[in-house]
């Protein structure tokens, strides 16, 4: 297909000698805007049109208001575990309008931030929706101009998928859960994918009763297995319920409860429902169909390692592609199209290792392969593992254990997965996945000093194949 030459960034089509914009780029999100800044610094005259508010998913209903709601959500753990280092205090009650208000307020100085660094390098902002009307043009739907540009980007992330049943229409999804009024009692999530978990200890960190439904027998699909099985049990022991091999049948309202009944014959009670069944490409009345712009069934639009779509001159970043939803690498995409198209730079985005964190509390984060993956595509691989009552709980009293894992490559002593459920187990993991991305092996690891005391030592430390 024409635009999906894997080897070099395809030739701009351009049918017509004048347009209005060198770019024109749909969606103010990570990878939208930080693509329009760098191609505005490169002199091309630049415009992004954004329906909704500048920040996209990442900085407006996504990670950043999420991680903000995390941070809160373990004070009240910490509290309890004070009492142990012999910190005396009266019970604490919370505030959730309060935190709310608190929350709104970064989001709104982050989106002024990503206005700025747009504008500030030469660019201009519409806040208006933009759908093709032909290859080279979009007609913006609240002002209905039309503006043509030589080179588009379709940047518009992507949106919750949720299944549809009666009554569907009295649940939230996460963009709603960020901006609920009051804290729900009861709360009924369904999935078992990183979306529902994080929400999940989320609610429950401020108090809420939470009952997670998922139609499978294990919580987090695709991830590795024992690592999964490993944070389920420190859920539970954090008082989130589970009902797996269940789905939702129905929901209706009841004395002002929501009844949700379930494909095992159960009836629930909660004051909120939230469907976190998974996020779809952001495609759908784009008119891509006007533009030539393939998709799959999914709506993802369909790209080469350039990001060029099937469509010369268009191109698509981020989780709109449905790659690797993540906002690092949404903003690696962006920034490497604008180097391959206005610094005549060809750049390519490397997705191998690409490390990734669940903020469920405890946290669970890794990079590189599973178990099962290495297995798969290695054959004969080692294993070593820490499981481990981590210092703080030796005190706090706590019933928790954090749990490490190493996956190496027999015939090379390589090092292809690293794996931690446990307090900052992100922020350890982003320093493993620099170890992964150079290619070291197990012996590296052992070559390293401990520093004493950490969690992070485990990874250094350990000797003995499990």
């Amino acid at each position: 297909m024409a635009g999906l030459d894997p080897a070099i960034p395809a030739p701009l089509v351009l049918p017509m000698t004048s347009f209005d914009y060198d770019l024109f780029t749909i969606g103010a999100g990570s990878g939208g805007v930080r693509a329009s800044r760098i191609a505005a610094g490169f002199g091309a005259k630049v415009a992004v049109a954004e329906e909704y508010r500048a920040g996209g998913t990442c900085v407006i209903r996504g990670c950043v208001p999420k991680k903000l709601l995390v941070y809160g959500s373990r004070i009240g753990f910490d509290l309890e575990d004070a009492r142990g280092f012999g910190w005396m205090h009266t019970e604490a009650s919370h505030n959730w309008p309060k935190l709310i208000h608190a929350k709104d307020q970064e989001i709104a100085r982050l989106e002024g931030l990503y206005r700025k660094g747009v504008e500030g390098a030469g660019g201009t902002i519409l806040d208006d929706r933009a759908e093709f009307i032909g290859p080279h043009e979009l007609r913006l739907i609240k002002s209905g101009r039309t503006v043509t540009a030589k080179t588009i980007l379709i940047a518009t992330g992507g949106a919750p998928h949720t299944p549809t049943c009666p009554g569907s229409e009295l649940a939230i999804t996460s963009n709603e859960a960020l901006d609920l009024k009051d804290r729900p009692q009861h709360i009924v999530i369904v999935g078992a994918g990183y979306i529902a978990l994080e929400f999940a200890c989320i609610f429950r960190g401020y108090g809420s009763d939470v009952t997670i439904v998922h139609y499978g027998p294990e919580i987090l699909r695709g991830f590795d297995r024992e690592c999964a099985t490993h944070l389920h049990g420190e859920l539970l022991k954090r008082g989130i319920t589970f009902r797996m091999d269940a789905s939702v049948v129905g929901i209706q309202l009841k004395n002002g409860w929501r009844e949700i009944g379930l494909s095992t014959g159960e009836m629930l009670e909660a004051d909120q429902i939230m469907f976190a069944t998974g996020r779809w490409p952001n495609t759908r009345g784009l008119g891509l169909e006007h533009a030539g712009v393939a998709t799959n069934p999914k709506g993802a639009i369909t790209v080469d390692t350039y990001g060029s779509t099937t469509a010369p001159h268009i191109y698509a970043v981020g989780d709109v592609t449905d790659r690797h939803n993540l906002t690092p690498v949404a903003i690696r995409e962006g920034h490497a199209f604008a180097e391959t198209v206005f610094n005549n730079n060809p750049t390519s985005v490397d997705h191998a290792n690409i490390p990734t964190a669940i903020f469920t509390t405890p946290e669970y984060a890794s990079v590189g392969v599973t178990e099962e993956a290495a297995r798969a595509a290695h054959g004969d691989i080692h294993l070593y593992k820490s499981k481990y009552r981590p210092m703080k709980a030796t005190i706090s009293q706590r019933d928790e254990q954090t749990f490490m894992k190493l996956i190496v490559d027999a015939a090379s002593n390589r090092i292809l997965g690293v794996h931690m459920v446990g307090a900052d187990a992100g922020e350890i993991i982003q320093m493993a996945a620099i170890a992964v991305k150079m290619k070291a092996t197990k012996a590296d690891f052992d070559a390293a000093i401990a520093l004493h005391p950490s969690a992070a030592e485990e990874f250094v430390l350990m000797r003995t194949r499990a």
